[in-house]
């Protein structure tokens, strides 16, 4: 399946999800909304955890300040020292009716912010203006004086936002860019053989790429990769605490690591040293999954739920980890699931080549060329999991199902917060370690040699294990050998081909062969290769992990709708980059964490992390998760705002308004307030009622001009406030 294709079908689940709107909530169409912006966007995973993030908050904010029960996040907020205002809101008429159109607004403002230099603007804008048309709002209203009612307030909470964004951290004023790290190594060019200009083997390391389309399927100006946001660590968190936080210093400049889990293996090229076994291990057992993926070898796996999936636990050390990954068969070793505990029956199983289905795990979990990143992906799967007839919108599976709109602002904004504060955890710790990844580590140990054998050629203590038919020397007499023999005693490696296998993706399969190991690719793209970016900790392992702890919880159940979740990829009809499968793969999850197991695997098996990378970022992800649930439920309920005032004793905005102005009074109950002309004529009197210190003063039944506002005690004497204020 072509690029164009995947996109004509997201196109048309996006417009088939548009036409639901007596099905899907006002949240959950903006929700697609966001997805298909991400999808055209350039492949950045902290950046739109961020967008995620932050457009949930704006639904959210939106829905609770006419919910009259829930509190807001940041909308009258003091959040990380960045003070929003608000004063009391009129209880609008139809509540829902508000919600829908704040949220709208609020959605429509804040994507146009974030995504006005995305590669497709132009057309996410269109689809932008015409949704709100066919919603029967008009784009062209921008007011913020929110008391003038729902647009204007969701316009205000976009520009709230807006600000709040601005100062978090991200630097987003100058396109996200790094401020002060710089890579140690030079660039590895990936169409040369071997790594010998690297530094350092521990250290990540720029590709050079002669065109580098990133995972999005957008062309990135220059041919050398540069690190997405390795400063992210300082980005401010959604529930992260400063107490989960340390500081490092290199250079001079500060990076915050969240959860640190300390540092990776690390590479001696002097000794042979535990280390450095357990660094070439964890490398090498990518180069050994890279045989897996072809479906000529004969290898057939059963992927039902029945056979794979139901890990109880994960390793914490070397030995844990050697006996977790099956270093030669692949995979790890979960004993899946004896039933459904919905139908009470066992997993049928599905038996299918072992290559089909590392190569489709390793496609599904990448997103393709129309990702939408790792956060992305798990918001489809909680919106495929509500879509499901037997679904129950039941907050952590007990009481009264909610409707469609209060599930899905609560439970973005739960699952935005989670991706958000893993975004800072897992970028805080890439850019503090800035680890390899297995590119680089492979092709620079093949540099080096084999360090098994001293007695045996190309010896190097920094050099690859030889593992009898995955990594052996090449021969004479070997195909490989060379014209002149010139790549005798060189390490080979059983191994993905690569692209230059592939003339024709879609009739054209690389194969598994032997393989000069200086010519190591990862299973993408020659355009993508890798992520630019360090490999130790997972994000994917990361997010998914918190992904799935979020959903486990906030559904009161581990097992998805039914007891599976699939995904189907038909024959010689999914993969991107190759021909395949060569059957129809159905993927299948009983659980949410097994499903965020399967992706940690597929990184491994696309040979973008190795194990290391991955067991942490679980780890991780489990705490995130269920802190960031819990960080969100807490403004579930109103909290007493009493005697927080923006100003002093008294205070009165937006001055100038148009419609409704916000007073704040420390006073409980009735109060009488008149406005005065400047000619000194009484045009308004009217009883305002004080509560939580807070009153609405509604002058939209006055003409433009200069009035004076008069607030007197009780019995209408004495006069306690008076404020000069223009209606235009």
């Amino acid at each position: 399946m072509n690029r164009n294709h995947l996109l004509l079908i997201f196109i048309f689940l996006f417009q088939a999800a548009k036409g639901q709107s007596q099905q899907h909530s006002i949240a959950r169409q903006w929700n697609e909304l966001v997805l298909e912006a991400i999808s055209g966007d350039f492949a950045r995973p902290t950046v739109h955890a961020r967008n995620l993030f932050h457009t949930s908050v704006a639904m959210y904010d939106a829905w609770a300040v006419y919910d009259g029960k829930a509190d807001t996040y940041l909308l009258g907020k003091t959040v990380h020292g960045f003070k929003s205002s608000l004063a009391i809101v009129l209880p609008p008429t139809d509540v829902k009716a508000a919600q829908e159109t704040a949220i709208s607004y609020a959605a429509y403002r804040l994507v146009k912010h974030r995504f006005a230099k995305s590669p497709r603007a132009e057309l996410l804008f269109e689809d932008l203006d015409n949704f709100m048309v066919s919603l029967g709002l008009d784009p062209n209203y921008t007011s913020t004086e929110y008391g003038c009612g729902p647009a204007a307030m969701g316009n205000y909470i976009a520009q709230t936002i807006i600000e709040f964004g601005l100062q978090d951290g991200s630097n987003e004023a100058d396109t996200y860019k790094s401020l002060y790290y710089k890579p140690v190594n030079p660039p590895m060019p990936v169409a040369t053989p071997g790594n010998a200009t690297v530094l350092d083997l521990n250290r990540w390391q720029p590709l050079q790429i002669a065109q580098i389309i990133d995972q999005s399927g957008n062309p990135i100006p220059g041919n050398t990769q540069s690190f997405l946001s390795p400063e992210w660590g300082k980005v401010l968190p959604f529930s992260l605490q400063p107490s989960e936080a340390t500081i490092y210093n290199r250079d001079g400049h500060d990076y915050i690591v969240y959860h640190d889990p300390g540092p990776p293996a690390q590479l001696d090229t002097t000794a042979l040293t535990i280390e450095s076994v357990e660094f070439k291990w964890n490398h090498e057992l990518v180069s050994v999954w890279s045989a897996h993926l072809a479906p000529s070898d004969g290898v057939l796996w059963d992927i039902s739920p029945g056979a794979i999936g139901n890990s109880q636990s994960y390793p914490t050390d070397f030995a844990g980890y050697q006996a977790f990954y099956d270093l030669e068969g692949g995979g790890d070793n979960s004993p899946g699931h004896a039933l459904n505990p919905k139908t009470g029956q066992p997993y049928a199983p599905q038996i299918v080549p072992r290559g089909d289905y590392a190569r489709v795990l390793a496609e599904f979990w990448a997103d393709g060329p129309a990702s939408v990143t790792p956060p992305g992906h798990w918001f489809e799967i909680l919106n495929y999991v509500d879509d499901q007839p037997n679904f129950q919108r039941k907050w952590r599976g007990q009481g009264p199902p909610l409707d469609a709109l209060e599930w899905d602002v609560k439970t973005y904004f739960a699952l935005g917060g989670a991706m958000h504060d893993v975004a800072i955890t897992a970028w805080g710790i890439k850019g503090w370690y800035d680890s390899s990844r297995p590119g680089t580590a492979l092709r620079g140990m093949a540099e080096l040699g084999q360090g098994s054998d001293p007695n045996l050629p190309n010896f190097h203590p920094g050099g690859l294990t030889l593992i009898p038919g995955f990594i052996e020397l090449i021969q004479p007499g070997d195909t490989l050998q060379g014209q002149q023999g010139e790549y005798i005693g060189e390490v080979k490696l059983l191994a993905w081909r690569g692209p230059e296998y592939i003339s024709n993706p879609a009739s054209d399969e690389a194969g598994v062969g032997w393989i000069r190991a200086k010519s190591w690719w990862s299973y993408q793209r020659p355009t993508f290769v890798t992520p630019p970016f360090a490999g130790y900790i997972s994000g994917h392992s990361t997010y998914s992990r918190a992904a799935a702890e979020v959903m486990t919880e906030l559904t009161g159940d581990p097992f998805f709708p039914g007891g599976m979740g699939t995904f189907h990829s038909p024959k010689n009809q999914y993969l991107i980059f190759e021909d395949g499968p060569s059957v129809d793969v159905t993927l299948q999850w009983a659980t949410y964490r097994d499903a965020s197991d399967q992706c940690s695997l597929s990184r491994i098996w696309g040979g973008i992390h190795p194990p290391m990378d991955d067991i942490p970022g679980r780890f991780i992800g489990m705490k995130i998760g269920p802190e960031a649930l819990a960080f969100a439920e807490l403004h579930f309920t109103k909290t007493d705002t009493t005697g927080n005032f923006v100003g002093g004793g008294f205070h009165l905005y937006p001055n100038p308004t148009s419609c409704v102005m916000q007073l704040e009074f420390r006073h409980q109950g009735k109060l009488p307030v008149d406005v005065y002309a400047t000619d000194g004529r009484l045009v308004k009197s009217t009883m305002l009622d004080f509560s939580g210190n807070r009153a609405a003063l509604d002058l939209m039944d006055l003409t433009t001009g200069l009035y004076l506002v008069v607030g007197r005690d009780e019995k209408g004497g004495k006069r306690l406030f008076e404020e000069k204020v223009v209606r235009y």
